[in-house]
């Protein structure tokens, strides 16, 4: 990696860090996303990467805010990331990889749409949803975290439809993740699938983002949810660019070759 590669690759894990300490994800989605288009590390590797990043970010945003996580919700949602991993893991070890490069394609796309549905339908639910689509939603989310370290786009949708206040929204999301980015880490380090370099990106990129969650979780920006809503959709949109744009090369490269 050139020097100008590891600063893009850092600036990119700042411009990631801040968004999730605000909205509560979009971690591994930025991280992904900017990384796809400025080509600056191996996908696969940036995906391992975000996994350990989220739970560093995880850990000191949740210091001291363990009141305010919706903890019946947070264990129907963790209930269905376990099942969903582990098959998100398994799919990522047996498919070959312009298939993944498909289904990159096709994570984007969904992205795209999710950020779509937010927008449109941005006041709450009169009432909760039940529990069991929390379980539902978890293993949608634990599949595409397990293929891409990127679970948050199913959760993002469930959780901020539901009448919560936005803190407890974003704590519960953050602690969902934080499940979701262990039960894959575990797994892909079991199975040989991170690799030495990517734990050298995580040594240099570790300090800085728990800095800038320190940080952030002591200054957080005054904006009501309406803006926040906002800001989650914007990061959809241009993460699913990230994601679908690089695919859509590779698959055009393999196509013309």
């Amino acid at each position: 990696m050139t020097a100008w590669q590891l600063c893009a690759f850092l600036l990119c894990v700042a411009v990631a860090t801040g968004a999730q300490s605000i909205t509560g994800f979009a971690m591994a989605l930025i991280l992904l996303g900017l990384c796809g288009l400025l080509d600056v590390a191996p996908l696969a590797e940036v995906a391992n990467v975000a996994t350990v990043l989220s739970l560093v970010s995880a850990a000191v945003a949740l210091r001291s805010s363990r009141r305010s996580i919706d903890w019946p919700m947070l264990r129907m949602t963790g209930s269905g990331s376990v099942i969903g991993v582990a098959l998100g893991v398994f799919l990522l070890a047996w498919l070959q990889s312009n298939i993944v490069m498909v289904l990159r394609l096709l994570l984007g796309v969904t992205v795209v749409a999710c950020a779509l549905v937010v927008l449109f339908r941005a006041e709450p639910l009169a009432r909760r949803s039940p529990g069991w689509t929390f379980g539902l939603f978890g293993a949608l989310s634990g599949v595409l975290g397990g293929l891409f370290s990127a679970s948050g786009p199913p959760l993002v949708y469930q959780y901020y439809r539901q009448p919560l206040e936005l803190e407890s929204l974003r704590d519960t999301l953050v602690a969902a993740l934080a499940v979701s980015s262990a039960l894959r880490l575990s797994l892909v380090v079991a199975s040989g699938q991170f690799s030495a370099r990517a734990m050298g990106l995580c040594a240099v990129a570790t300090p800085l983002a728990a800095a800038i969650t320190w940080w952030m979780r002591r200054h957080p920006p005054p904006w009501p949810r309406r803006a926040v809503l906002v800001l989650v959709c914007a990061l959809l949109l241009a993460t699913g660019a990230g994601l679908i744009v690089p695919s859509v090369r590779s698959l055009a490269r393999t196509i013309g070759g």
